[in-house]
């Protein structure tokens, strides 16, 4: 295990050293219209020259640019190096989901590479209305869109994750965020709900696709150095550039922490790359890599009462046990693209070798073999004389499982417990058509079917047989508007059914409840009701959505047994809520009211949840455990036109939420202040400085859910204490 651990640093300092041929400056950006929402970052926007955006419709009408005011960068590149077409730019990309008529948002590198510790995934979604993060120790992350994932005390439900457009996600469905880098990336698309179909995904909480850089980017060579509270440290290095029709690139990092808690010290290293080559201006094809190797302790959940009262104590369980979560993986994928006229062809595959170490109540040692496949079809031309846009595609993902299960004796194997071969296969298709029957507006129309199988082959005969198969086809519908009612602003409204297979760890059993395998599990439905609105001017930009999603069947905390959750089917639930960022300049001209004035900048992301049973006959109109009703997060930063940015931010969640589906046991509300300072003025240096949770603020973070607990049930994550972080990047 080690080893591994050892290779990956190696290569890290390799990619220090090592220099790929520089690109020449930067790729030209885009003049864009209406971008969906997107978090800005400290940093002034980079001039730019324009470029002829890939799949722009012979008369689609063409918005100005972000303003240079706004603090967003701009992909730029010189003109003699040709941008990718595998990768899309920011700003390309921006056009693409700014055509969905629902909830999106893209959020550049910029917005937390910059000027946070970049250090889980909440760095990267904040300010992302919709969106509730929570690390929970390490990388672990609680992650819900739209309630996703509630019933899910560990793994991630009801979010695909994306790496490139390839998914992450295992082949019967469970997410982590372990293998995320967020040093990695230069932009990061969230799409909500139905609105992922493009990608294929038809979950309640959509998905998020993580996009790594390539040799044809700006600045592909650079360096960064974070420390901070808890002995955290990282060095993290990226090469890259671009040679006639060659382009290559790749990053790594490595870093280890303390943590804030006993029993939660962690170490990872990460290697991400890609390799492009270009047959033609429009035929491209990129080979990427992508490999882990992380070692981390569990604190575990604790009462309420330890949480608040000796936040830094790990649960006992966890030390007698030396509860782990270790995780080595390889990925290996292929995309090419091929544009003709008016049409772009996007086909790939992709293949993961995944081994995960853990003891926990059981030590599970666990290898997943996941492999598919991708296809996609992207049509933009005019009929007639009506603009129409067409995707259709299909993705395969299948896997096989290794599922071996020991007694854990002090973190170490003891005796076999269990033993399976688990298989999943999957396949889906998509078609979705965008027609402008005004210049302005356009019907929107869509399905996805999806074919699925879980197959479990049980080796473990002593305690009966678990073997069992099943097979699902489901089919989800989507419809949408979206209007343009200026360059500026959009209007959108969608309805759109969402489906979600069960995965193997749906089930039931303990004494004293019913016994509920895995087979008997029905795939969560529900119909989603979506209408809101997104804008960009030069001193505002704001999103306002409100949705309703009626749900059958969702995957929910029904019963549990020795404290843990047993995730079934509930009957009916009702997940509704708004969604409003803004961000404003909120004075002007301070002390500098030159042609680029300092500015007063206010960012806010709220974010109202109501989540409830539907008559259910247990649990009746009961809140569902697990997310806050209200949750607010907002910054108010100085920025200057040289760079220099200081302010106050907030993280405030002012009523207690339910854990449990009683509705017996709350957590408790909380007010987090935080304080950042930096230089980025797009050049060469940046450094950042940030304090969190200044008041030293006692707080529960996160809290995974029962059926019914009690006053000591062990459910709690508590909040990291104060923390202050620093970090310098150069880049070139």
């Amino acid at each position: 295990m080690l080893s591994v651990s050892m290779r990956l640093r190696s290569v890290l300092l390799a990619s220090a050293a090592a220099l790929v041929p520089s690109a020449v400056s930067a790729q030209s950006a885009l003049s864009t219209s209406l971008p969906a929402v997107t978090v800005d970052a400290p940093a002034q926007q980079r001039a730019a020259a324009a470029r002829k955006p890939r799949n722009a419709a012979p008369n689609a009408r063409t918005a100005r640019s972000t303003p240079a005011a706004t603090p967003a960068r701009v992909d730029a590149q010189a003109p003699s190096v040709p941008g990718a077409l595998t990768v899309l730019t920011a700003q390309q990309a921006l056009r693409e989901i700014q055509q969905t008529p629902g909830g999106v948002a893209l959020v550049t590198a910029d917005a937390w590479r910059t000027s946070t510790p970049s250090n889980t995934i909440k760095d990267i979604l904040d300010y992302v209305p919709g969106v509730f993060a929570q690390p929970k120790w390490g990388d672990d992350t609680r992650l819900s869109i739209r309630g996703s994932s509630l019933s899910r005390n560990f793994h991630l439900r009801g979010v695909q994750l994306y790496m490139d457009g390839i998914p992450i996600n295992t082949a019967d469905g469970y997410g982590d965020f372990q293998e995320i880098d967020p040093t990695a990336y230069k932009y990061v698309e969230v799409l909500k709900g139905g609105n992922a179909l493009r990608f294929g995904a038809n979950s309640l909480g959509g998905a998020i696709n993580f996009v790594t850089p390539t040799g044809r980017d700006p600045f592909p060579n650079g360096a960064s150095v974070d420390m901070g509270a808890f002995g955290f440290r990282r060095l993290q290095a990226n090469t890259g550039g671009a040679n006639g029709p060659w382009d290559g690139f790749i990053t790594a990092s490595t870093q280890s922490a303390d943590g804030f808690r006993d029993h939660s010290y962690g170490e990872a290293t990460r290697v991400s790359g890609n390799v492009g080559y270009q047959f033609s201006p429009d035929f491209e094809t990129r080979f990427y890599l992508n490999a882990n190797s992380v070692r981390q302790r569990i604190p575990g959940s604790v009462s309420k009462d330890s949480a608040l009262n000796s936040p830094t104590t790990a649960a006992a369980g966890n030390l007698t046990g030396d509860q782990q979560r270790n995780i080595d993986t390889v990925r290996l994928a292929n995309k090419t693209t091929i544009r003709l006229d008016n049409t772009t062809i996007d086909f790939g595959v992709f293949g993961v070798d995944r081994h995960l170490m853990h003891p926990i109540f059981q030590y599970l040692d666990y290898s997943y073999q996941d492999y598919g496949g991708f296809a996609k079809v992207t049509d933009d031309r005019n009929i007639g004389d009506y603009r129409n846009v067409f995707v259709a595609g299909v993705n395969v993902i299948n896997g096989r499982i290794d599922n071996n299960q020991y007694v854990n004796v002090a973190g170490q194997k003891g005796a076999l417990a269990s033993s399976s071969i688990d298989r999943s296969k999957n396949t889906s298709v998509y078609v979705e058509n965008s027609l402008y029957v005004l210049p302005t507006v356009a019907l929107i129309g869509g399905t996805q079917f999806l074919y699925a199988t879980r197959n479990r082959q049980d080796r473990f005969l002593s305690d009966g047989d678990q073997s069992g198969a099943t097979e699902f086809n489901l089919w989800s519908p989507k419809g949408g508007l979206l209007w343009n009612i200026d360059p500026t602003w959009q209007a959108y409204a969608n309805i759109s059914r969402s489906a979600e297979v069960p995965s193997f760890g749906e089930s039931s059993n303990g004494p004293g409840i019913p016994t509920i395998p895995f087979t008997s599990i029905r795939p969560q439905r529900a119909t989603t009701y979506e209408i809101g609105t997104r804008g960009r001017r030069p001193d505002l930009t704001w999103e306002l959505t409100g949705y309703r999603a009626n749900i059958t069947d969702e995957l929910q905390c029904i019963y549990s047994a020795f404290g843990n959750c047993n995730a079934t089917n509930a009957d009916r639930t009702i997940h509704q809520g708004i969604e409003a960022g803004l961000g404003i300049a909120v004075f002007k001209g301070m002390f500098d009211a030159g042609p680029q004035p300092d500015k007063l900048w206010l960012n806010m992301a709220y974010t109202f949840n109501d989540f409830r049973f539907d008559n259910d006959a247990t649990f009746g109109n009961n809140l569902l455990p697990g997310a806050p009703r209200h949750y607010l997060r907002a910054e108010l930063l100085y920025k200057h036109a040289n760079g220099f940015y200081l302010g106050p931010n907030l993280e405030w969640v002012p009523e207690a939420y339910y854990v449990d589906s009683a509705n017996t046991l709350k957590t408790e509300p909380y007010a987090l202040l935080g304080l950042k300072a930096g230089v980025d003025n797009g050049g060469t240096y940046s450094g950042y400085i940030e304090a969190r949770n200044v008041l030293d603020t006692r707080y529960i973070a996160s809290a995974s859910i029962l059926n019914q607990a009690t006053a000591t049930s062990p459910l709690f994550e508590p909040g990291t204490g104060r923390a202050i972080y620093a970090g310098v990047k150069a880049r070139w």
